[in-house]
């Protein structure tokens, strides 16, 4: 599997496999499948109920866990001193895992800072392999950088062929954080699977939209976690690895770039009171 060299020296897949909007009844079954095809990373969330499933999946799996690199985040009602770090535990029992690989905040809202100071005793104490970030602007990057002791390794942000964080980019590369995307086909918005450009290109090298808008996310040095219920779904997203796409390729991609969010504004003002109601999606580790 292709990897990606952290600030840290850990070596990360480029190519994993996310378990957004996956029940936490059907994850176990997912990610078993995930890895059957040959995923090696799995990445979840405390938001999104279902890192037990993960953990059982793993555990039947008979892959020793020193192949497997686990992501996670904290979410937002789990920020602060002390508390994060109560969270972390509860990541750690849910996973069955005595450390995660990547651990990351997942949105640039409440008590951030604690919450960062947290992961970095997780990452002093062996708990963590490597820490990082998600949703966060340059702005908020920026700022957090300049107080902590540890520069983020990861800021896991929405990229995808038409929003492709150039901007957010120079900063990350400058400070050193890797770029990871969620959402890495768009969630099929702006009738991505459609595309011609995307379509003319998958011909020339006889793969998929979808692989194709994979791989430029590749070629350009963004860890991508995709995600599929559909086991033949998952083998293809996986498959992107035996081409290389040209020069005028990588180009034309590059112009379906519309430099803003398919989704959400993270600095608008009723998206930000819109977390703070979603605080409670998630109860507080005990």
């Amino acid at each position: 599997m292709q990897t990606i060299k952290l600030n840290n020296g850990v070596e990360m897949p480029q190519v994993g496999f996310g378990v957004y909007q996956i029940t936490p009844e059907e994850c176990e079954r997912c990610v078993s499948d995930a890895l059957a095809v040959g995923y090696r990373m799995v990445d979840t969330a405390q938001a999104y109920w279902n890192e037990e499933g993960v953990g059982r999946a793993w555990k039947n799996s008979g892959i020793r866990r020193e192949d497997l690199f686990l992501v996670s985040k904290v979410w937002i009602s789990n920020y602060g001193d002390g508390q994060t770090m109560k969270s972390i535990e509860e990541s750690l029992r849910k996973l069955q895992t005595d450390y995660i690989d990547l651990m990351l905040l997942h949105q640039p809202f409440c008590d951030r800072y604690g919450a960062y100071r947290d992961l970095e005793k997780a990452y002093k104490a062996g708990k963590l392999r490597a820490i990082g970030v998600s949703n966060f602007y340059p702005d908020h990057l920026v700022d957090l950088a300049a107080n902590m002791e540890i520069v983020p390794m990861v800021n896991q942000v929405e990229t995808h062929v038409f929003n492709q964080q150039v901007e957010a980019r120079r900063y990350m590369d400058e400070m050193g954080v890797r770029i990871m995307s969620w959402g890495p086909l768009a969630e099929g918005k702006n009738n991505l699977f459609n595309n011609r450009t995307l379509a003319g290109i998958g011909e020339k090298y006889n793969k998929s939209v979808a692989q194709v808008a994979l791989r430029w996310l590749v070629q350009s040095g963004v860890i991508i976690i995709p995600k599929s219920v559909r086991k033949e779904r998952m083998a293809e997203n996986l498959d992107i690895l035996d081409f290389e796409l040209d020069a005028e390729d990588m180009s034309a991609i590059a112009a379906l770039d519309e430099g803003h969010s398919l989704f959400i504004d993270h600095h608008d003002g009723q998206m930000a009171k819109q977390f703070m109601a979603w605080r409670s999606l998630v109860e507080p580790a005990e």
